[in-house]
């Protein structure tokens, strides 16, 4: 049989395609926890500060301000946030009329290897080069998410999708945890190899782009090219239909009330999660060290990542079981309930480094199931042929609003000095996320979409 087929005559729930399917996670988070979310970005700052020395100006933008060597990553992270923003849902939408899904997410996922593993040459005063490769890396990790995510409705029926989106996040993050304590190992014995850290950073980062290069020739092996539902009509191209499916996309999701009010939940729930694992470093820094007139520990703060990363895999199985039993939506709650109890306890009680390796274990205990099964549920929720347009939205409420707890934490901090309060404002994103899920009506949003709930799915089989 050719491998590419209406998606209606290829079957789901094959074994070889959601092995391709899950081996995608397992490449790509090994780049995305070592390159964008350890390494670079401190390798980055250090070379700009060596260039212009600490809080020196890189470039002037004139009446939008400088770029100093301290704000040099974050304005390169928040640029590919805009990029996401402005392509994403393009992408997506061309995805659905055409056979170019698998097409594109290789293209972007090897688009993505290359910017990073050009990294590896950026040394010296070269760092602004090295900000563009980031940009670039990091707009092509999220465009190939995409396409991978709406390959979940291509590949399961809707009584599996839990377990095979958590089974997905638990190999990513347990690929993160090898990558990651294989990286420290390394860095740490950068003396006795005799090469400096500067190096044997670019060389964790270079095995973990080729990590996610090598291990996407997997995925793509197995994972099969099905030809769109519909298809551009004679007096159009792909650019105007691209830009003319995203109009119908947004129209399509305000019509679709209850999957609409997930998208939202998700918004804010997920901005509070970010916000967390962003600030979670500098709010154990600053409390457990600093404040305390101590130097930092950072093998302290990487090995509250490491209890992170494993507990991310355990919770990810866990709560896809518990799902089973109860349902994803109430499943999501509970975890946000206990994100609420993380965030109150940071606040009131965290005192000692026991305590935030409980605190740790607990984060990734829920981080990998929320995102996880949010993914899942939301797929329900798509209207078929359309899998790759909702998701271009799904990723951008995922990326493209993960600064508002950023900004608020800022906030609270310059106007408290506390950092223990604007870690407590971090409920308020989680508080609204269970409020607007209270009232969101999963099993109406799936049957609105045109899809069976799992319990139905199950039945049928």
């Amino acid at each position: 049989m050719s491998e590419q087929n209406n998606s209606n005559t290829l079957p789901k729930n094959d074994r070889k395609e959601i092995f391709g399917w899950i081996t995608y996670d397992w490449a790509n988070s090994a780049f995305y926890t070592i390159v964008i979310t350890v390494l670079l970005g401190p390798y980055l700052t250090s070379l700009a500060q060596e260039d212009v020395g600490k809080n020196g100006v890189v470039f002037n933008l004139g009446f939008l301000g400088a770029v100093t060597a301290e704000s040099l990553v974050p304005n390169a992270l928040a640029l590919s946030v805009v990029s996401q923003v402005c392509f994403l849902p393009i992408l997506g939408s061309l995805a659905d009329y055409t056979n170019l899904k698998k097409k594109m997410m290789a293209f972007f996922c090897y688009m993505g290897v290359v910017a990073s593993g050009l990294l590896f040459f950026i040394t010296g005063d070269n760092y602004v080069l090295g900000s563009i490769f980031m940009v670039v890396a990091n707009m092509s990790f999220a465009a190939t998410n995409v396409f991978y995510n709406a390959y979940l409705v291509d590949i399961t029926t809707e009584d599996l999708r839990d377990k095979i989106s958590s089974y997905g996040f638990a190999a990513g993050y347990f690929a993160g945890f090898i990558i990651l304590v294989a990286s420290l190992i390394f860095i740490n014995q950068v003396e006795a190899i005799g090469i400096s850290t500067g190096l044997a950073v670019r060389i964790c980062m270079l095995v973990a782009t080729l990590w996610w290069g090598l291990f996407a020739i997997i995925t793509f092996t197995f994972v099969k090219t099905r030809n769109p539902d519909k298809e551009v009509p004679n007096n159009q191209n792909l650019v105007t239909v691209g830009f003319k499916e995203l109009w119908i996309t947004l129209k399509q999701l305000v019509g679709l009330k209850y999957t609409l009010m997930f998208l939202i939940a998700y918004l804010f729930y997920n901005d509070g999660i970010q916000t967390v694992i962003l600030t979670s470093s500098i709010f154990l820094s600053q409390e457990l060290f600093i404040s305390k007139g101590l130097e930092t520990d950072q093998a302290f703060l990487l090995g509250i990542f490491v209890v992170a990363q494993i507990m991310a895999v355990i919770g990810s199985i866990v709560f896809e079981r518990i799902a089973r039993y109860i349902g994803a939506k109430k499943t999501i709650m509970i975890c946000l309930i206990i994100w609420g109890g993380i965030v109150v306890f940071a606040y009131a009680f965290l005192a000692s480094q026991f305590q935030a390796w409980i605190m740790g274990a607990f984060i990734g205990l829920v981080l990998g199931s929320t995102q996880a099964l949010s993914r899942s549920l939301f797929s329900q929720m798509i209207p078929k042929g359309r899998e790759s347009s909702f998701f271009g939205l799904y990723e951008i409420s995922e990326k493209g609003t993960s600064w508002l707890g950023n900004m608020v934490f800022a906030i609270v901090i310059a106007s408290t000095g506390s950092y223990r309060q604007a870690i407590l404002c971090l409920i308020f994103f989680f508080a609204v996320g269970i409020i607007i899920l209270l009232f969101t009506n999963t099993a109406k949003a799936i049957h609105e979409a045109g899809n069976l709930t799992p319990e139905e799915a199950a039945k049928r089989t």
